[in-house]
């Protein structure tokens, strides 16, 4: 996996092929499937490479479909579903071995004035004072301290706290998570960029807050766990490389899945964007 913001950069880059035809890198990595990160990501830009700059990605809904294969590179097929004078919107199939892998169906708007409200962003402890998930690994003598820092350097992730440990009890939330997340690096001031990152890092925990209640983890011994779907909705700029907090929380697990809902801060409380997966996590035991 990218190893620094740059190597994220050159990951998230996309080859033309034809019109509205492109093609994904895959990084080098000992995942043995696509991080869903990647894919998603590679599908926005995709999106975003044929529509009018002058509209922004302010949603997208995604469903995986099969594990992908990180020994061959990703092909992204855009269909235009529409051009209108507010909204466009663009449906994206990705596929290896000719099968589709991973579809997202992205939606664009031109940039207007109009009502403005946003909830508060939780009181919790600055970045600076989070664990960093490394060491959080290793406190847990878990096996994957290495292969964590060998993955996922291109992101900076600080732990605030679960409702297990760290959080404010609160009873009718049971599955709660909160991380500081940034890339480690500098990206440039190209929007979309910050888009693409924020969305590759934004599957990386979601589901870990499923599991928050039930005292496991997405590494522990007889879980599977894999994203089913995933759906962002980008409601303010922001960097990707600046520090944000992912408050995430799972209102619901049943039948093999879990939901994870999360709001998305600045570090001066401006609401960023909304996010919403569900995924298998089910246990062999």
């Amino acid at each position: 996996m990218p190893a620094s913001a740059d190597e994220l950069v050159a990951l998230l880059d996309l080859e033309t092929l034809d019109d509205d035809l492109f093609r994904g890198r895959q990084p080098d990595t000992s995942l043995q499937r696509v991080f869903g990160g990647q894919v998603a990501a590679q599908a926005l830009l995709a999106a975003a490479r044929t529509t009018d700059p002058a509209y922004v990605a302010h949603s997208l809904h995604s469903y995986f479909l099969r594990p992908g294969d990180t020994s061959v590179p990703i092909i992204y097929d855009v269909e235009r579903l529409r051009d209108g004078r507010s909204f466009g919107t663009r449906r994206v199939a990705a596929r290896q071995h000719g099968r589709p892998i991973y579809f997202l169906t992205a939606n664009f708007q031109r940039a207007e004035d109009g009502f403005e409200h946003q909830d508060a962003m939780p009181d919790v402890i600055p970045p600076e004072e989070g664990i960093d998930l490394g060491a959080m690994f290793r406190a847990r003598g878990s096996g994957n301290t290495e292969e964590w820092e060998r993955e996922w350097a291109a992101l900076d992730v600080r732990s605030v706290g679960t409702s297990r440990s760290g959080l404010p009890e609160d009873p009718a939330r049971p599955a709660r998570a909160r991380l500081w997340i940034r890339v480690n690096g500098e990206l440039s001031d190209d929007p979309l960029q910050h888009l693409a990152a924020f969305t590759y890092a934004s599957d990386m925990t979601l589901l870990g807050s499923t599991l928050v209640p039930h005292g496991v983890h997405v590494t522990s011994p007889g879980m599977q766990v894999a994203s089913l779907d995933h759906s962002v909705w980008f409601h303010r700029p922001f960097r990707a490389d600046a520090w944000w907090l992912y408050d995430q929380e799972s209102p619901s697990a049943s039948g093999g899945r879990g939901l994870a809902l999360a709001r998305v801060f600045t570090q001066d409380g401006v609401l960023a964007a909304t996010v919403a997966q569900e995924g298998l996590i089910r246990h062999r035991g």
